[in-house]
C-alpha cells in the first residue's frame, strides 16, 4: 500500500506533467509546428484517502468524512441534504471514474454520483446509481437535475461498483463496472472540475481517477440471461515459468492431477470442496455467489471453470496460511501446487485471489478478473515459484501487487519469484503489477493497454525483467522510481506505441537461469494475447 505522501506526490507530478503538455502544445500551435506525440493518456487527479484526510475537495452540504470501509473510502453519511464535492482543475476533456457504494436513499428520485466539468457544486454533468438500482446520467444547472440518458442496471444498496463518466467534445458516455451503458450528446460545459454527489442519499466512494483520455468505444450493453454453461471440465498442459520449476521440495506444478474431480454449482460445495485435504480437480459450473469474504484453498488443488460462462461472484480465493510476521522462512505446511484456470471473478469483497505466507507452486492462468474491491491478483509475504498467465483483468484500479508492504523485507527479500507472461492488462490503471523485493520478476509477452498511470512499477529493490511486450496508450510504461524506495529493472525489445518510455536502471538476474522460454515477437503480441488471453480460451 502507497502512503499518502508517495501518492500525493505522484498526483503532483501527474498534474505538472499535464500542465506542462497543455503549455507546449498551445505554444507549438501558436507557431504553426506540429504537435509532439507521445503518450496519450494522463492520470489530471487521482485519491484513494489511504493518508485519511480530503484535502483539496471542496464540500457543499451533507456529512463527508474519511472512514474505514474496507480500506478508507470518502463517506457521505448523511440522507437529509443534497450533498456535493469537486477537486482538480478546469478541464476540458476528462473521464472520472469512482468506486461507489451506494447506502441509503431519501426517497425517490435520489442518487449517488461521480461529476465531470463542475462549474460549481451545482452545475456539473453527472453519472449516478438511483434509488431504483439504475444508472443515470444527467445535467444540473443550479435547479433540479435534468436527466439525459438512464438504463435499468439491478444495483443493490450495499454493493461496490465503478462508475465512470467520460466528457470528451460535446459526448457524454456513461460506464457501470466497464461496460458503456448510457450516452448522452450536450454543449451546455465544455470544461471543469471532477466531483462526487449524494443527493438526499449516503454512499461511500473510493479509488477516484480522473484522466485526460475516454476508453475505448464500445456498444451498450444490453443485460441478458446467461443460460447454464456448456462444455466439460479440462485443465491441459502445464505452467511456463516459474510455476514449472523445481523448488522447495516440489517438482513443478500439477495442482489435483492424481485426485478424484468433482463438480460444484453452489457457494456450500466449492467453499468445501477447495478446503478438502489430498489432490482434487475442482470444476465450477456456472457463476457461483458467495458470502463477502476470502475462501481457503488446500494445498494440491485444480480449480477450473466449466465452459466460457463459470467464476466466482462475491468473494475471493485465499491460497496461503493466516497472516504471521513472525514466520520468516517456508513452513512446512505452506500452501503448495494449486492451480485456477478458466474463471471469471467479479465483485470481490476484498481480493479475487490472494496467495501469500509463503505459498508457492502457484499457477493463475486464463482468467477474467474485473471490478473488485481491493487487489484481482495479490502475491505477498514470501509466497514464490508463481505464474501468473493469459488472464485479462480489465476496468479495476488496484490490479496486482506483489510485495504487500515496503517493510516486509524479512519474508520478500529471496522469494516473491513470479512470471507474468500473455496477460491482457486492459483499462487497469496501476499495479500491473507494482512490485517489491522480488527477483527475478519476469514480466514478458504480455499486453498493455490505455494505463493511465503506470504499467508496471518495480520498487523497494525488486529486480524486474520486462521483455517482449506491447505497449499502447500507456502513460508510464515501466518505473522504478513510481513511489517509495527505488528498485531496479532491465526494459527491453518492447514495442511501444502512443506511450511514453521506460524509466529503468541497475542489473536484474536473468529468468533463463532458472527456466528456458522462447519470446513471441513483441510486434504480434497485441493479436497473440487478444486472442487467447481470457476464459473460454484453454487450448485454442
Amino acid at each position: 500500500m502507497s502512503t499518502g505522501r508517495d501518492r500525493k506526490a505522484r498526483r503532483a507530478r501527474s498534474l505538472l506533467a499535464a500542465l506542462v503538455a497543455a503549455v507546449a502544445a498551445t505554444l507549438l500551435a501558436a507557431l504553426g509546428l506540429p504537435a509532439i506525440s507521445g503518450a496519450s493518456a494522463a492520470t489530471l487527479f487521482a485519491d484513494d484517502f489511504e493518508d485519511g484526510d480530503a484535502a483539496g475537495w471542496t464540500r457543499s452540504g451533507g456529512s463527508w468524512s474519511v472512514v474505514a470501509d474496507g480500506s478508507r473510502a470518502y463517506r457521505q453519511s448523511g440522507t437529509s441534504a443534497d450533498a456535493r464535492v469537486i477537486a482538480g482543475s478546469s478541464w476540458t476533456g476528462q473521464s472520472v471514474q469512482a468506486r461507489v457504494r451506494p447506502i441509503a436513499f431519501n426517497g425517490s428520485g435520489r442518487h449517488v454520483a461521480v461529476l465531470a466539468r463542475a462549474q460549481s457544486t451545482s452545475a456539473y454533468y453527472f453519472l449516478g446509481i438511483g434509488e431504483t438500482g439504475a444508472v443515470v446520467l444527467g445535467r444540473r444547472t443550479g435547479g433540479a437535475p435534468v436527466t439525459l440518458a438512464s438504463a435499468p442496471a439491478g444495483i443493490v444498496t450495499g454493493s461496490w461498483h465503478t462508475l465512470r463518466l467520460e466528457a470528451f467534445g460535446t459526448t457524454l458516455r456513461g460506464f457501470l463496472d466497464g461496460a458503456e451503458v448510457v450516452s448522452a450528446t450536450d454543449a451546455t460545459y465544455a470544461s471543469g472540475r471532477a466531483g462526487l454527489a449524494g443527493s438526499y442519499a449516503s454512499a461511500s466512494f473510493d479509488d477516484v481517477l480522473v484522466s485526460d483520455v475516454g476508453g475505448p468505444t464500445e456498444p451498450p450493453v444490453t443485460p441478458t440471461v446467461t443460460p447454464p454453461p456448456s462444455g466439460t471440465c479440462t485443465s491441459p498442459g502445464s505452467p511456463a515459468g516459474f510455476a514449472s520449476v523445481d523448488a522447495w521440495g516440489q517438482s513443478g506444478t500439477t495442482g489435483g492431477a492424481g485426485g478424484p474431480t468433482v463438480e460444484v454449482d453452489t457457494a456450500s460445495e466449492l467453499i468445501s470442496a477447495i478446503g478438502r485435504s489430498g489432490p482434487l480437480t475442482v470444476c465450477v459450473r456456472g457463476v457461483i455467489t458467495v458470502p463477502a469474504g476470502m475462501y481457503d484453498v488446500a494445498s494440491d488443488k485444480t480449480i477450473v471453470g466449466v465452459g466460457s460462462a463459470s467464476g466466482i461472484s462475491g468473494g475471493g480465493l485465499n491460497i496461503g496460511l493466516p497472516v504471521d510476521d513472525a514466520v520468516t522462512a517456508p513452513p512446512a505446511n505452506a500452501v503448495h501446487n494449486v492451480i485456477v484456470r478458466n474463471l471469471t471473478f467479479r465483485g470481490a469483497s476484498d481480493d479475487s485471489i490472494n496467495v501469500q505466507m509463503f505459498s508457492h507452486h502457484v499457477w493463475l492462468d486464463h482468467n477474467d478478473l474485473c471490478c473488485g474491491y481491493d487487489g484481482l491478483i495479490d502475491i505477498k509475504r514470501g509466497s514464490s515459484y508463481v505464474t501468473v498467465s493469459w488472464n485479462h483483468v480489465h476496468e479495476h484500479t488496484k490490479t496486482m501487487l506483489l510485495g504487500h508492504d515496503d517493510s516486509n523485507g524479512a519474508q520478500d527479500v529471496g522469494r516473491l519469484k513470479v512470471t507474468y507472461h500473455h496477460n491482457w492488462f486492459d483499462r487497469t490503471p496501476q499495479r500491473n503489477p507494482r512490485v517489491r523485493f522480488g527477483e527475478p520478476v519476469h514480466v514478458y509477452n504480455n499486453y498493455y493497454f490505455y494505463n493511465t498511470d503506470v504499467g508496471v512499477a518495480c520498487q523497494a529493490n525488486a529486480g524486474c525483467l520486462v521483455e517482449g511486450n506491447s505497449f499502447e496508450r500507456v502513460e508510464e510504461p515501466v518505473s522504478n522510481s513510481y513511489a517509495g524506495p527505488s528498485g531496479r529493472c532491465v526494459a527491453r525489445d518492447n514495442v511501444f506505441v502512443d506511450s511514453g518510455t521506460p524509466d529503468c536502471g541497475g542489473t536484474v538476474q536473468e529468468a533463463r537461469s532458472y527456466y528456458a522460454y522462447t519470446l513471441d515477437d513483441p510486434a504480434s503480441v497485441k493479436a497473440i494475447v487478444t486472442a487467447g488471453a481470457g476464459v473460454g480460451k484453454i487450448g485454442t
